[in-house]
């Protein structure tokens, strides 16, 4: 199943992940129907409140060439099987500091220069019902961090330097706007 995904604006992008109690088949089957979600909207990453959800589960699927050190050619994160899902996750550890351009789902074709650590620990359940730690690095650890933004209510723009918000403003604006009518469109139609 395709889920439409929210865009800025949307209450639900504010709203905190509730923890997941136990892995279920309904789980599996959300996790399955955010990752078909996220392919078809050429994403690489999708969190819960996305789609409208709270669960604190988020998808990542890096292409073998995104997961690439830029100097060495080599992988960067070789044994982390795709698509990752990430049940109740928490980065415990993180380190290093690189600034990158960084898009979101949430917020089409909008790009900005963030600050993110470049290598990360993060502790999860998998769909297994096993509790799991993973260290990732390059553009992986970025993933991970951007979508437990979102599980945790914190956007992109949250994240951007002021002068890169004054840049954006028009922009921003506008797209909160488009999606305050549709969900406006959307309450009368259900009333």
């Amino acid at each position: 199943m395709n889920y439409r995904i929210c865009t800025y604006g949307d209450p639900i992008l504010r709203t905190p992940s509730a923890p997941v109690a136990s892995v279920d088949n309904g789980l599996r089957q959300l996790a399955q129907d955010m990752v078909e979600t996220m392919h078809a909207a050429n994403g690489v990453g999708l969190a819960a409140q996305q789609i409208g959800r709270t669960e604190a589960v988020c998808v990542v699927d890096l292409p073998a060439k995104m997961d690439t050190d830029e100097s060495s050619g080599q992988r960067q994160n070789p044994g982390v099987p795709m698509p990752l899902v990430l049940v109740n996750p928490e980065i415990t550890a993180r380190s290093g500091r690189e600034v990158r351009d960084e898009g979101c789902l949430s917020f089409p074709e909008l790009f900005a220069s963030i600050a993110r650590a470049t290598d990360v620990t993060v502790r999860f359940t998998d769909l297994k019902g096993k509790e799991q730690s993973l260290y990732a690095k390059g553009f992986l650890a970025r993933a991970i961090q951007h979508e437990l933004d979102h599980l945790n209510g914190v956007l992109i723009v949250d994240r951007m330097s002021a002068v890169t918000k004054i840049g954006m403003a028009g922009r921003l604006k506008r797209l909160k706007k488009q999606t305050k009518a549709r969900l406006a469109a959307a309450a009368e139609a259900g009333a």
